[in-house]
């Protein structure tokens, strides 16, 4: 993708900020993982503002008790779960309210396809791909909390993003702090863009301590509540490497202006070097409702519940350089995203495959970078050619989660 179509969409989006007029109308939002913690997040902002949205369209995989409570909560017009086999309960659930129920892939889509303002993407997996897809040929504002999106499929996405003209908001919390630090007067002096990482629970663990981490051990977060996948992802750093990608995609850089640096804090959370000598960063305590809320409200801003700094309490700010020894992972995203031939795609399949094995005692946790690493070989040696529709991306995700089951007895 070039370099131009990522200045038409998110610096482009930056820009109009100054010629946004403000205003209360009241925005149509649909939430795409709406029982997932950044479903469950939006829509605890959401019921604070109530006369600024509408809800449209909630969907969930195959929660549909927690579904039913959010749409009848939050007077949806449709819940819909890409499950069917939890319609009946759903309909249920949903009896005697006004609230459309549906289930399956078709539905999912069409409640996509429903007029909205805003659509929260936050589908995890490459499940989200398709739909979000959808999301962004409205022509509207996506707020992108899905990483295979771009880290699948980032060439076809950005480019779907720009012919649609959607504005496209991120809310991972360091791609909100980044697009909040660029000048998009002055992107052209971007010399690096940081990204911190917490370092994860194992951050002071040597290497054969971590050889002996349980998933309990990795699902004890110091900072940051998230699910399974994403807190496992920190611990290896895997999430960081994931989004060392998306930034690509995302900002006016090259994988060499890329870099990351462990601060515990979870108080800086991207930092943008500009040609003057200049770093912009944006700060705020480790919630994510601070980048939801900023991507709900865009471009004016919400009051939030987070807990506000004080950093004469903090004291002090750490940074520190991540080990590569002991993290390989965000290395081997940058490699993956220089090869620039579905790499990334592979990656992140992999990737999938070694977390649940991980979390079911499978593996070791070192074990999920090995997979990952032997998994990149193993499609190497059989031709890796760049996907280039969303299907070649899809045959290519599901090639690679099963070279990835299929290496998994090597590693027991």
């Amino acid at each position: 993708m070039s370099e131009a179509i990522q200045r038409e969409n998110i610096l482009a989006t930056a820009a109009a900020y100054a010629k946004s007029p403000t205003s209360q109308a009241q925005r149509r939002v649909s939430i795409l993982g709406a029982t997932g913690s950044v479903g469950c997040s939006t829509l605890d902002l959401i019921g604070r503002h109530p006369n600024r949205y509408d809800v449209v369209a909630l969907t969930a995989n195959s929660n549909a008790e927690l579904l039913a409570k959010q749409a009848i909560a939050h007077d949806a017009e449709l819940a819909v779960l890409a499950d069917p086999a939890g319609l009946d309960e759903l309909k249920s659930a949903l009896s005697g309210t006004s609230v459309e129920a549906a289930a399956g892939q078709e539905a999912l889509m069409e409640a996509v396809a429903r007029p909205a303002d805003w659509t929260m993407a936050a589908i995890v997996g490459s499940a989200g791909l398709r739909p979000t897809l959808e999301a962004v040929r409205q022509g509207k504002s996506v707020a992108l909390a899905n990483k295979e999106c771009l880290v699948s499929a980032g060439d076809i996405f950005m480019e779907t993003v720009a012919s649609s003209g959607t504005r496209l908001l991120p809310v991972d919390s360091e791609h909100s702090a980044g697009f909040q630090s660029i000048d998009p007067n002055a992107s052209d002096a971007i010399e690096k863009i940081t990204l911190t990482a917490s370092g994860g629970p194992f951050r002071t663990w040597t290497r054969e301590q971590i050889k002996t981490a349980t998933p309990e051990d990795a699902l004890n977060h110091p900072t940051w509540s998230m699910g399974d996948k994403l807190t496992i992802d920190s611990a290896t750093l895997m999430n960081k490497g994931l989004e060392l990608i998306e930034a690509f995609f995302l900002f006016p850089v090259e994988p060499d202006q890329l870099g990351v640096v462990v601060h515990p804090q979870s108080i800086v959370h991207c930092l943008v070097e500009y040609s003057d000598g200049s770093v912009l960063a944006q700060l705020s305590s480790p919630d994510m409702r601070t980048p939801i809320a900023y991507s709900l409200a865009w471009p004016e801003r919400m009051w939030a519940p987070t807990e506000r700094l004080d950093l004469a309490k903090i004291g002090s700010l750490d940074f520190e350089a991540p080990d590569n020894d002991r993290f390989p992972a965000p290395r081997m995203a940058i490699e993956a995203l220089k090869a620039n031939n579905g790499s990334t795609t592979v990656l992140n399949a992999a990737n999938e495959i070694a977390v649940d094995a991980f979390l079911n005692r499978r593996i070791g946790l070192p074990s999920i970078c090995t997979l990952v690493a032997d998994t990149l070989e193993a499609v190497a040696r059989d031709g890796l050619t760049k996907p280039k529709t969303l299907d070649d991306v899809l045959a290519l995700d599901a090639l690679s989660r099963t070279l990835a089951r299929s290496l998994l007895p090597e590693l027991v």
